[in-house]
């Protein structure tokens, strides 16, 4: 599998937001969570992320197809950790492997340690990925709603 992490242009973010939308949308449905998902963003706060410094908006190539972005913010400056946030997969490329890679190559480009993320506590396949890569639970959560909390990771 080749993995290519391609920055986004700046006339890209209404694709970006359209493909966060979409892939998103199952866990919109499952944990109804309209404050905080991804899947129920506004094209302006990818707007505001996309131009603060340190953030880069990757898409996802696998062996030449669009499968998917990551979001890296990355300050460089040794003290912050690096984060992702967020990382998709779109539906129909899911249980490839794609994430795994993407997340080795975004390491790969930006240093190997120092990073740290969140994911959905109940959703256990996500929570294997990151557990998988090396990425440590902080034992910080998040209470969303009595059936959805954040858990934090390091690596």
């Amino acid at each position: 599998m080749n993995i290519k992490l391609v920055p986004a242009l700046e006339d890209e973010i209404e694709q970006i937001w359209k493909m966060q939308i979409e892939a998103f949308s199952d866990l919109l449905e499952k944990y109804r969570d309209f404050d905080t998902s991804p899947g129920n963003e506004g094209i302006e706060k990818i707007k505001t992320c996309f131009h603060l410094p340190g953030n880069t908006y990757y898409f996802i190539y696998a062996d030449g197809l669009l499968v998917g972005v990551i979001r890296i913010i990355d300050h460089k400056d040794g003290v912050r950790k690096k984060k992702i946030s967020p990382i998709f997969i779109m539906k129909e490329y899911r249980s490839r492997g794609y994430a795994h890679a993407a997340i080795l190559e975004a390491e790969r480009i930006h240093g190997k340690d120092g990073w740290m993320l969140d994911t959905i506590l109940q959703e256990e396949g996500n929570c294997h990925l990151y557990e998988k890569l090396g990425y440590k639970k902080t034992g910080r959560t998040k209470e969303i709603k009595d059936n959805m909390t954040i858990v934090f990771y390091e690596k």
